[in-house]
């Protein structure tokens, strides 16, 4: 099996060009950059400040919830202090670029390095880390055998054994959106109508607790983001570290489209006033030492070939990915959230 999400056209050239873009000349700019940020600080601090340390380049970063954020960008207009958007899920960034507020931009490096599928055709937005959905399942209650496909689950015999969370999580939609995309509408009304009928209980709570639900026997599995696991994995917090221990992770879909991916990723603004910098800090993010931090500490996949992942990552064994351009996820976002409160997915 290999891993579709890594791109094919990554080489030793690609990672020459990158690494020879970030440490040209004097290494000291001077200027400032100003970043609008859903990605929690501690998953993105650390970069930024390297990058500061790397280029001279005084970094301003403000956070909040990526809705919040476009909000915010939209009413700012050109007005706007912001010099990137760093958010997650394609369909977030799909949205930004449909509101107009990023600019479309050309990079030899960041096209080559990263695969046409997880960015912006137009060149709007990039994607810097890779995150799938998967299911989880009760290692004591489930044999692997049973599963097989996201659509499996919409079987009579998962009755009252599947957690999820609000169809208002944009993860759920992007995945909902994917089915749309692959298979069409009808086909994906019919899966969501069975599906929801199997829910153990109402959708609430984040992707761990999904996890956990499943632990404490509330559920047999779990539709989750593959980092919030490792992030249990690797917890300080024995209770997460004991309710990690007693699930296990399946790839969906590996004889068909793939296990659903999507990215975090980043933008220019139209109102960017430092857009040397704003450049300079995505091709940094593309770097080996920005995709091998993504993969140690935040337990997502790198965009680019050429990196190493961690050992939690590793222990999950290769997955195919599916190839779906991750755009199709915003295409698709309103038609999978009607077609989600039309089959009661709360």
């Amino acid at each position: 099996m290999h891993k579709p999400f890594l791109p094919l056209n990554a080489s030793f050239g690609v990672v020459f060009m990158i690494a020879a873009f970030m440490t040209a000349p004097t290494l000291s700019y001077g200027d400032e950059l100003n970043i609008y940020s859903a990605r929690q600080e501690s998953l993105i601090k650390p970069l930024l400040d390297r990058f500061t340390a790397l280029t001279g380049t005084k970094v301003n970063l403000v956070t909040g919830k990526g809705d919040a954020l476009l909000t915010r960008l939209k009413s700012e207009g050109l007005n706007s202090p912001a010099d990137v958007l760093l958010t997650s899920d394609a369909g977030r960034l799909y949205r930004a670029q449909q509101a107009g507020v990023l600019q479309a931009f050309s990079s030899q490096e960041l096209n080559a390095a990263i695969p046409a599928h997880l960015r912006s055709s137009e060149g709007q937005w990039y994607g810097l880390s890779v995150r799938a959905r998967v299911i989880v399942y009760a290692q004591e209650r489930v044999e692997p055998a049973e599963l097989s496909t996201y659509e499996a689950l919409s079987d009579p015999s998962w009755k009252g054994r599947v957690c999820i969370r609000s169809s208002n999580n944009i993860y759920n939609q992007s995945l909902v959106a994917s089915m749309i995309a692959s298979q069409g509408l009808e086909k994906t009304e019919v899966w969501l109508k069975d599906f929801v009928t199997n829910f153990s209980r109402p959708p609430a709570g984040g992707d761990r607790d999904q996890i956990k639900a499943v632990a404490a026997g509330q559920c047999d599995v779990a539709i989750v983001n593959s980092y919030y696991l490792g992030g249990m994995i690797t917890s300080e917090d024995n209770r997460q570290q004991e309710a990690a221990s007693k699930v296990s992770l399946f790839w969906p879909n590996q004889k068909g489209r793939g296990t659903h991916i999507n990215i975090s990723g980043a933008g220019i603004t139209q109102s960017a006033k430092h857009l040397v910098s704003a450049k300079r800090l995505l091709a940094f993010l593309a770097t080996d030492e920005s995709q091998q931090w993504y993969g140690e500490k935040n337990n997502e996949f790198p965009v680019r070939a050429a990196v190493d992942i961690s050992e939690t990552l590793k222990a999950w064994g290769p997955f195919i990915a599916d190839q779906l351009n991750v755009s199709e996820l915003g295409r698709y976002n309103a038609e999978a959230i009607m077609a989600m409160d039309r089959a009661g997915w709360k």
